[in-house]
């Protein structure tokens, strides 16, 4: 039983953390606009305004026809689509349809099929923040190290569980003279309060010895005196 609780609560957190980590995820897509609002700088043609590892933050709420030479905008490569590429706004090629043109600045020139033509298809987003070389946590995310990771955290989940399961047994089994049981400690007093007065209420020894001493002599007296009266009726 012991080992069925403490991982339905090692679960109980996993799934907890994953919903928390959904739910972020979800508001940052809604907040930014974009489907994901992270990129990491993974070459060194915009040097050196973006450095190698810098992460980005995208804003998809700014409308493509809206740009503006200088810009720095985030894009698919629209000679293929399988690369993102962050380069900034070189000019306007098009009003209709918009289509620009970018360039890296550390590049000497525009590259075609990389660079232009960009148009609304290719367009993800303006670059709003940059994180400063925060990217490199990225690199240490990536096999094997991130499942060394994971484990750890199943790990401190499995020793939470385990450690909260041997608290509340201590706790079921607590000695009843436990100072932690206020209650049993109050009605031993009241007990020990009411020994002490049935001693004092309830006579000694000696105090009764005394008191037959006492009641003898009495006793006594009464017979010398009734003996000397009854001498002298007789006299008369």
């Amino acid at each position: 039983m012991g080992k069925k609780s403490i991982s339905k609560g090692v679960i109980k957190d996993i799934v907890i953390v994953a919903v928390g980590v959904l739910v972020i995820w979800i508001g940052l897509q809604i907040a930014f606009g974009t489907q994901n609002p992270f990129y990491v700088v993974a070459s060194g043609s915009m040097i050196p305004v973006l450095e190698v590892y810098d992460v980005l933050i995208v804003s998809g709420h700014e409308p493509f026809e809206e740009l503006e030479v200088g810009d720095i905008i985030v894009f698919d490569r629209p000679s293929d689509h399988n690369r993102v590429i962050v380069h900034r706004v070189a000019s306007i090629l098009d009003e209709d349809p918009r289509t620009i043109r970018t360039k890296g600045d550390a590049n000497p020139a525009s590259i075609p099929g990389t660079d232009f033509p960009i148009t609304e298809e290719e367009y993800i987003g303006k670059v709003a923040y940059t994180l400063p070389q925060v990217g490199y946590v990225t690199q240490l995310l990536k096999p094997p190290i991130n499942y060394v990771i994971i484990a750890i955290v199943i790990g401190i989940m499995v020793v939470k569980q385990f450690t909260k399961r041997k608290r509340e047994k201590e706790l079921s089994f607590t000695d009843p003279m436990d100072s932690e049981n206020p209650n049993t400690i109050e009605e031993l007093s009241d007990i020990d309060k009411i020994e002490e007065d049935s001693e004092y209420s309830e006579p000694t020894e000696l105090d009764t010895v005394e008191n037959n001493e006492e009641i003898s002599e009495t006793n006594s007296d009464e017979i010398i005196e009734h003996n000397k009266e009854t001498e002298e009726e007789k006299k008369e």
